[in-house]
């Protein structure tokens, strides 16, 4: 490289960096269907796949303690067969084709969705349609899936750093059904009929709470006639037989300890948190980076930097329909548990009193951008980005306001966030600690 070129950069670099970023153009489309199927899609005609995805707007807090883990149990149902394939028919048709075909279950949503190439869109959503309208729940696999549930049950109680998160949850929100495991229990699983599944269809696979959402190298407009012809049928007069949805009552905070054979000690500590509809959701977005996201944030580079106390610690936000959670997690040695409680506690408490520096802010909000700007080149992402958006808002808000609502959270924002979630008599504390626990030993200088 020449001497001249290598003196023209900076300032290349200088002119690259003031030119504005372009808008963001969105080919988001939505239609409703005359029964009321939502359908939802973002045309990318520059790749060779799509994602399509059912959505139903029903989880495990429209459950009650009886039947806790019935939202999740028929998700894994609806693969044991249908009116039109077997098992393996099922696990064939879109593999068969190089797809990719998955489901999950979470508090508030259920989604069964399939990645495949876009010459396979309509078989996607058929071997879809069938799971979510046509599936038999054969009585000769109800045991057998039984235990395999019952199997992914006792692998979670086997892994601390994830079963600490439904204790924290229980811990948050007591019993309402916030509190509630997606899982369930083992004696709900083992209670349930095929009665149950079919009942638990009919009341809540229902058009209202369908959506339909697809992103890939597919137009609206034929998404919308595979829509009609797959989901459109289905009966416009059912209605929701579960009680509606009332959101959670602060509770008192509590410290509450478990123990179990491992190795080493875990902790949750947070609070319930802003709705994903609240006007603080940016500024906790912002304040959640800032504090305990990535290896730049707070507590990664105090804790695990500066102390060595972890491998693992780090901070969340979780925002649903009515209710949230905070929380900042870490794995350590036994001997270190209280000294990480004072020293997230000092964090914490570090940004209720001071202003973040302006320089620290900025990179945080470039961080957050960023991350959801690449979050963005997945076409599954965007799926999933529109199912939920969907299901939470009624539509899509573009990526070029998402960055404003970003850019404009200022350091007030920040402590105000932090003023009214991070008092100490606010916060709930989980630990699950070795069985063979000492004395905690270490003190911060």
């Amino acid at each position: 490289m020449s001497k001249n070129f290598r003196n023209r950069i900076p300032q290349q670099r200088t002119r690259l960096l003031q030119t504005p970023p372009p808008k963001i153009q969105s080919t988001y489309r939505k239609t409703v269907l005359s029964n009321g199927v939502r359908v939802v899609s973002e045309e990318i005609s520059t790749v060779r796949s799509v994602t399509l995805g059912v959505w139903i707007d029903t989880g495990s807090r429209d459950e009650i303690e009886e039947n806790n883990g019935i939202s999740h149990f028929l998700e894994h149902m609806v693969f044991k067969g249908t009116k039109h394939r077997g098992v393996k028919e099922i696990a064939q048709s879109i593999e068969s084709v190089g797809g990719y075909l998955n489901a999950f279950t979470g508090k508030e949503h259920t989604c069964y969705y399939a990645r495949v190439l876009d010459e396979y869109a309509e078989l996607a959503l058929d071997v879809l349609s069938d799971l979510v309208r046509f599936a038999r729940f054969p009585e000769k696999d109800l045991d057998r899936e039984k235990n395999v549930v019952i199997e992914e049950l006792k692998n979670a109680e086997d892994d601390p750093d994830d079963i600490i998160h439904d204790y924290f949850e229980k811990t948050l929100f007591g019993r309402h059904p916030l509190g509630f495991p997606v899982i369930g229990t083992e004696k709900n699983l083992r209670s349930f009929s095929r009665s149950d599944l079919q009942s638990y269809v009919r009341h809540q696979y229902i058009p209202s709470k369908i959506v339909l959402a697809a992103a890939g190298n597919i137009r609206h407009d034929s998404l919308v006639a595979l829509a009609a012809r797959y989901l459109g049928t289905l009966d416009p007069r059912s209605k929701n037989g579960w009680a509606q949805r009332k959101g959670p009552r602060a509770i008192k905070s509590e410290k509450r300890e478990f123990k179990k054979p491992i190795q080493q000690a875990h902790v949750c500590l947070g609070t319930q948190a802003f709705s994903i509809k609240s006007k603080q959701r940016y500024p906790l977005l912002v304040l959640n980076t800032l504090l305990g996201d990535g290896m730049s944030s707070r507590l990664f580079q105090n804790i695990r930097e500066k102390y060595g106390f972890a491998y693992s610690v780090y901070s969340y936000a979780n925002m649903m329909s009515d209710a949230g959670v905070f929380g900042a997690y870490i794995g350590t040695d036994k001997t270190h548990v209280n000294a990480s409680i004072e020293l997230i506690l000092r964090e914490l408490e570090k940004i209720r009193k001071k202003p973040v520096p302006k320089t620290e802010l900025d990179r945080t909000k470039a961080q957050l951008k960023g991350s959801m700007m690449l979050g963005l080149e997945s076409i599954p992402n965007r799926m999933m980005r529109l199912g939920t958006s969907e299901l939470y808002f009624g539509e899509l808000n573009s990526i070029d306001f998402i960055v404003q609502q970003i850019e404009v959270v200022s350091q007030d924002d920040i402590q105000a966030v932090a003023h009214e979630l991070f008092r100490e008599d606010n916060l709930s504390t989980v630990i699950i600690q070795p069985e063979s626990q000492s004395s905690d030993l270490t003190t911060l200088q």
